[in-house]
């Protein structure tokens, strides 16, 4: 018999993976360059930081809401610029100490008032009736333009599908035609009721002239004396000149532009048959001292007052203004202006468009005196600065010369 042994299997050992676990590391300190500014500097300059957008916004609406008075205060000094040769050519026999009493400045001034309204008055007696005349006329063609407009509209849809061209294409062309239309009478209009809301301006204009001609050393003098003695003064002094000239320049160039641009356009449009010439070529005169939006206008305008006329007549106006706006802009000007401005063409019309975002038709009137300023600023920093790059002097690093200095 055999016998039954229970043999007993060692169990196999069972090694338990212990974790091991590690001590705890103390908590490592972390040290800050010196370098690194603090928390409180931080906020100083977050607070700071809001503080002047803060006033940056309060300032930009203040000037926004005073817009339409700075208008007017560069206008009543652009008059003045116009009245003061003819004030210095009265006062001119009078220089000699002895008889400049029997002249004085306001007297001149009061004379110079007289001679340019009187002129002014004998040109609108003449002017007057057929300007008025032409621009009821004009007025009450209006609807029969519009008319004749949205015909030549579909007369171009018919020409579209004559020369099989798609319906969404010309669909997309009529849309574009109709709204640049639409944004040119929308212009027209606007520029009727912003000329009726300046019209008080035509009294407080010469008013404020008066006083810029009768007390312009003495607003000099006190501008001066915000600045010591010495080289501020004289560098102040100098900038002021400038600015002056300047001004003077571009016052003068634009008035004569005004003139000589509304008298060849009235004359071109009358030879041509335009109809209204002489009221078109006045409002081009007018349009002159706007730049770039002006001109384009004014082109846009009499183009298509033409065009419903006859085809030919406004192809005759649009090759007349294209040349006349080349010889205007390349050798009439810049003849005319001579010193004072000399910005490039893209500086005046991206300043241009930056006005009229900014302050809409006083930002586009007042862009490139503006900019034409700025420049004769940046040129003293930069005679200021030893003829050096203004931004270089920014950035060049002041502790690498001190070190070499004190080497040396």
């Amino acid at each position: 018999m055999v016998d039954n042994k229970i043999i007993e299997i060692p169990k196999p050992l069972v090694v338990e993976e212990k974790t091991t676990i590690e001590a705890e590391q103390p908590a490592q300190k972390v040290f800050f360059d010196p370098s690194t500014p603090s928390a409180r500097s931080i906020v100083r300059v977050v607070l700071i930081t809001l503080l002047i957008l803060a006033v940056a916004g309060f300032l930009q609406g203040l000037v926004l809401a005073l817009t339409h008075l700075f208008f007017l205060i560069i206008l009543a000094v652009f008059f003045a610029y116009l009245i003061s040769p003819l004030v210095e050519i009265i006062r001119h026999p009078f220089n000699n100490p002895s008889y400049e009493r029997y002249m004085p400045r306001t007297a001149a001034i009061v004379i110079a008032y007289l001679i340019v309204f009187s002129v002014l008055g004998v040109a609108l007696t003449f002017l007057t009736p057929v300007v008025v005349g032409q621009a009821k006329q004009f007025s009450v063609n209006l609807p029969e333009y519009a008319d004749a407009i949205q015909t030549k509209i579909a007369e171009l849809g018919t020409r579209f599908e004559r020369y099989q061209v798609p319906a969404n294409v010309q669909t997309e062309i009529n849309d574009k035609v109709a709204l640049i239309v639409g944004i040119i009478g929308a212009g027209i209009t606007s520029f009727l009721l912003n000329a009726v809301f300046y019209i008080p301006w035509l009294i407080l204009i010469p008013i404020l002239a008066f006083f810029f001609l009768k007390d312009i050393k003495l607003f000099r003098i006190s501008l001066l004396r915000f600045f010591p003695s010495g080289d501020w003064r004289t560098r102040v002094e100098s900038i002021i000149h400038d600015v002056n000239t300047t001004l003077v320049a571009y016052v003068r160039a634009q008035l004569v532009s005004c003139v000589f641009i509304g008298t060849i356009c009235t004359v071109a449009f009358s030879v041509i048959g335009v109809r209204y010439a002489l009221l078109l070529g006045i409002l081009a005169g007018i349009f002159e001292f706007i730049p770039l939006i002006g001109p384009l206008t004014i082109a846009a305008t009499v183009i298509t007052v033409a065009s419903l006329e006859s085809v030919s007549d406004g192809i005759y106006v649009l090759l007349f203004l294209g040349i006349l706006r080349i010889l205007q802009d390349y050798v009439f000007y810049p003849r005319i202006i001579r010193e004072g401005i000399h910005l490039h063409p893209l500086a005046i019309i991206l300043s241009v468009l930056a006005g009229e975002e900014i302050a809409g038709i006083p930002g586009v009137f007042l862009s490139v005196p503006i900019i034409a300023l700025l420049t004769v600023l940046y040129k003293h920093v930069l005679e200021y600065s030893g003829n050096r790059k203004f931004a270089t002097n920014i950035l060049v690093p002041t502790e690498p010369v001190e070190k070499t200095a004190a080497q040396q």
